[in-house]
C-alpha cells in the first residue's frame, strides 16, 4: 500500500517543531506556508506563516508505518482521526496547494479586494478590531485612510488593507 496524506494538529505555534520531529521519524511532511507583511514598531517585515495555523499534513503508509507514534511526537497535539482511523486527505487537495506555491515554496494568496472611497468596512485586527469605518482614501502602499466614529465625531485613521474586511 502506498502512502496517503493525513492531518496532524500541532501545539500552538509549534508547526515547524512538529514538522522537524516528524521528519526525523521518517515521515514525509507538508507544511503549506505563505508570506505575511507585519507592521511592528514602525517597521514592516515579511514573515512566513502557516496557511493553516496548528495543522500540517503527513504522508503515512498505514500498513507499514507505526502511525500511532505520531501522537507522542514533540510539537504534535494529535493526529486527526475519524473514529479510530486517521482522517484521509485526498491527494488532489495537496496537489492543488502545491500548484499555488512560488519558487520559494510559499503559497501565493489572492490579493484582497480593493476598497473604494465610500465603502463601509470592518476592522478585523488591531486596536480598533470589530469597528465599522468608512473608506476615505486608498493609498498605493496598501494603506487605507478610514473614518471611524469615535466619541461622536469622525476621526481619520490609517489602516493596513489586510486588516479590513467588507461589511
Amino acid at each position: 500500500m502506498a502512502s496517503s496524506w493525513y492531518v496532524v494538529q500541532t501545539q500552538v505555534h509549534a508547526e515547524i517543531k512538529a514538522a522537524i520531529n516528524l521528519g526525523r521519524q521518517g515521515y514525509s511532511v507538508y507544511l503549506p506556508r505563505y508570506l505575511k507583511h507585519r507592521s511592528h514598531a514602525r517597521k514592516v517585515e515579511t514573515v512566513a506563516r502557516p496557511l493553516f495555523p496548528r495543522y500540517l499534513f503527513v504522508a503515512i503508509d498505514l500498513a507499514a508505518q507505526r502511525w500511532r507514534a505520531i501522537q507522542s511526537t514533540l510539537g504534535v497535539s494529535h493526529l486527526v482521526c475519524v473514529g479510530d482511523r486517521p482522517a484521509l486527505v485526498e491527494d488532489r487537495v495537496i496537489d492543488a496547494l502545491k500548484v499555488r506555491e512560488d519558487r520559494s515554496g510559499f503559497i501565493e494568496l489572492a490579493r484582497r479586494p480593493a476598497f473604494s472611497p465610500g465603502d463601509q468596512v470592518r476592522i478585523v485586527d488591531g486596536a480598533f478590531v470589530d469597528s465599522l469605518a468608512l473608506v476615505e482614501d486608498v493609498s498605493d502602499h496598501d494603506r487605507v485612510a478610514v473614518l471611524l466614529n469615535l466619541l461622536g465625531r469622525k476621526v481619520r485613521v490609517f489602516v493596513g488593507a489586510d486588516l479590513l474586511a467588507a461589511s
